[in-house]
């Protein structure tokens, strides 16, 4: 069994900053990369920013230069330093995970339960 979970959510004024934390934890083999991905109610869920264990990242172009996503790779964990935050940065943020299990050999995505970021006033 593989658990994605999510912390570091919450309510902050536009300009402000939050960090979002993600820990993976079970039977995982290896990780191939980790991420984030927001959606809002009735809406697709969005690539955030992500990034592999080989160091390679990749952000959406709505959050250049605001977000900065880093990896502890030896505790199995992502974070997402917002900065800038605006009210349309407001979604329930999803925590992504590309890793093989223990005793499989095909990679798999898991996610997490979601946690809430509102940019309001």
């Amino acid at each position: 069994q593989v658990q994605l979970v999510e912390s570091g959510g919450g309510l902050v004024q536009p300009g402000g900053s939050l960090r979002l934390s993600c820990a993976a934890s079970g039977d995982i083999f290896s990780i191939n990369a980790m991420g984030w991905y927001r959606q809002a109610p009735g809406k697709e869920r969005e690539l955030v920013a992500t990034k592999t264990t080989g160091g390679t990242i990749n952000y959406a172009d709505s959050v250049k230069g605001r977000f900065t996503i880093s990896r502890d790779n030896a505790k199995k964990m992502v974070y997402l330093q917002m900065n800038s935050l605006k009210p349309e940065d407001t979604y329930v943020y999803y925590c992504n995970a590309l890793l093989i299990r223990s005793r499989e050999y095909v990679v798999r995505g898991y996610w997490g339960q979601g946690t809430q970021v509102t940019v309001s006033s």
